[in-house]
C-alpha cells in the first residue's frame, strides 16, 4: 500500500497535465504554431471561472462552458490579428505570442490586481479505499480528462471539420486546390485549442491560486509533455502526461520534490536525445 497513494495521486496529476496540454498539442502539433500565450489563455479561463462562480454566483459547470467560449474568442482574435500573418514561420509566432502573453498579463493585473484569487471547491469530500484517499474533485478531474480526450479524438477523426483540419495541416496547397477554406479552418482550429486552454483554467482554478502569472508553469508543463509524448499526437500527449505525472509523484514520495523535478527533466532529456520525435511519432501519409 506504500505505492498505492502516490500512484492514485499521480493519476490526478496526469489528468491535470492532459487538460493543460491538450490545447497546446493542437496549436503546436497540428498547426505548427508555438503559442507562448497558451499559459495566459489558461489564466483567462481561471479568471473567467472566478467571475462566474464567485462574483456572479453561478454553478461551476456553467463556468467551464463560459471559460471555453471566452478563451476561444480571445484565441480567435489573436489568430485574426496576428497569427494568420505568420503561418509557416514558427519562430516568429513564438516571438509574437510572447508579446501577446505579456499584454494579456498586464491587462489582467490592471483589471483584477496582482493579488491571487481563490475559488471554493465545487465538489468537496473524499472517498477512502483501504489506505488510499481520493478527493471527489480529483476523481472528477480524472474522469473529465478522459471525456475531454475522447471528445477531442472524435472531433479530430470522426467529423468533417477534423478531416479538413488534418488535411490542411499535412498539405495546405493541395487543400486549397480541393476547395477547402484553409483560412476558416485555421481560425476555428486555433480558437478550439485556445478554448481547451480556457477549460484547463476552469478545472485548475479550484485547486490552485488564480493569479496573473499562473500561466507560466502550465505553459512549461504543456510544452514538456507534448514534446515528450510526440508533437502532434494526442495519444502521445496523454502518454507523456502519464509518464511525467506518475514519475513525479512516486519519486517525490521517497525523496523531495526538487529531486523529483531533476529526475523527471533528466528523463525527458534522455528520451529526446534518443527519440527526437517523442514517445509516439505522428504518422503522415
Amino acid at each position: 500500500m506504500g505505492l498505492a497513494q502516490p500512484l492514485v495521486d499521480g493519476l490526478s496529476v496526469t489528468s491535470v497535465l492532459i487538460i493543460a496540454a491538450l490545447g497546446f498539442a493542437i496549436t503546436c502539433g497540428v498547426m505548427n504554431i508555438i503559442n507562448m500565450a497558451h499559459g495566459e489563455l489558461v489564466m483567462i479561463g481561471a479568471y473567467t471561472t472566478y467571475i462566474v462562480t464567485t462574483v456572479s454566483d453561478l454553478p461551476f459547470f456553467i463556468a467551464i462552458i463560459v471559460s471555453f467560449i471566452v478563451s476561444a474568442i480571445i484565441g480567435l482574435i489573436m489568430e485574426k490579428l496576428v497569427i494568420k500573418h505568420l503561418y509557416g514561420r514558427p519562430l516568429e509566432t513564438l516571438l509574437a505570442t510572447v508579446g501577446i502573453s505579456i499584454v494579456l498579463q498586464q491587462l489582467v493585473k490592471i483589471t483584477f490586481g496582482t493579488g491571487g484569487k481563490s475559488i471554493s471547491n465545487p465538489i468537496s469530500g473524499s472517498m477512502e479505499i483501504g489506505n488510499v484517499v481520493v478527493p471527489y474533485y480529483r476523481l472528477f478531474i480524472i474522469v473529465f480528462a478522459i471525456v475531454l480526450i475522447v471528445l477531442t479524438v472524435l472531433l479530430m477523426f470522426k467529423t468533417d471539420f477534423g478531416t479538413q483540419l488534418r488535411t490542411v495541416s499535412q498539405n495546405r496547397q493541395m487543400s486549397e486546390v480541393l476547395g477547402i477554406n484553409t483560412s476558416r479552418i485555421d481560425s476555428l482550429t486555433f480558437a478550439f485549442g485556445s478554448g481547451l486552454a480556457g477549460i484547463a483554467g476552469a478545472i485548475l482554478a479550484p485547486i490552485y491560486t488564480v493569479s496573473p502569472t499562473m500561466g507560466a508553469g502550465y505553459l512549461m508543463d504543456a510544452f514538456m509533455v507534448v514534446v515528450l509524448g510526440g508533437v502532434g499526437s494526442i495519444t502521445g500527449t496523454a502518454l507523456g502526461s502519464f509518464v511525467v505525472g506518475e514519475a513525479d509523484q512516486i519519486i517525490s514520495t521517497f525523496s523531495t520534490e526538487i529531486v523529483a523535478n531533476i529526475i523527471v527533466f533528466s528523463l525527458i532529456i534522455i528520451v529526446i536525445r534518443y527519440k527526437p520525435e517523442g514517445l509516439l511519432k505522428r504518422e503522415r501519409r
